[in-house]
């Protein structure tokens, strides 16, 4: 379990690094224009994965009083891609610095609702990683709108060829 969320943890980070690279090279006006999406625009989007990653670390660090960035942040895209990337980096070093008994440690916390929910840690670190993995797809096709066609490929088996141990 532990090296398929190492896996996830990098392959996440990786994955966002390569869109938010194109997107750092758009003019803002093209990360804040407004799309038709789940979130109206790039930044947003951004800001939506951050939130909901950020979230859930103050969830698992069981932190009473969770705030979201959406509350708080208020800074430029490149700001925002940075806290972003941070926020994986932190995936990253939590899965890297777990025992397998970690993993599986069951936690409480509360849903946005405040209804009380138990989950094994490694369930909610594989949400973070498939959440992360479903708005991309919403930011390839927001970036095709916007006119971009030089978008990096995001699967993880393109990850998993030039990083993985186990390769041939």
């Amino acid at each position: 379990m532990k090296t398929l969320l190492q896996q996830y943890a990098a392959y996440n980070t990786w994955a966002n690094q390569r869109l938010t690279d194109l997107i750092s090279t758009l003019p803002e006006e093209l990360q804040q224009k407004e799309i038709t999406s789940s979130f109206p625009s790039l930044h947003l989007t951004l800001l939506h994965i951050w939130n909901s990653e950020y979230i859930w670390w103050q969830r698992l660090r069981l932190q009473e009083n969770i705030v979201g960035p959406v509350h708080f942040f208020k800074g430029s895209t490149k700001e925002l891609i940075q806290n972003l990337l941070q926020q994986n980096r932190n995936w990253e070093e939590l899965v890297n610095n777990s025992s397998e008994m970690m993993l599986d440690h069951v936690f409480k916390y509360q849903n946005t609702k405040r209804e009380p929910f138990k989950q094994p840690t490694y369930q909610m670190l594989m949400h973070v990683f498939n959440h992360g993995t479903y708005h991309r797809g919403q930011i390839v096709t927001m970036l095709r709108q916007l006119g971009q066609t030089k978008i990096p490929d995001t699967d993880f088996i393109v990850w998993s060829r030039s990083h993985a141990k186990s390769r041939v």
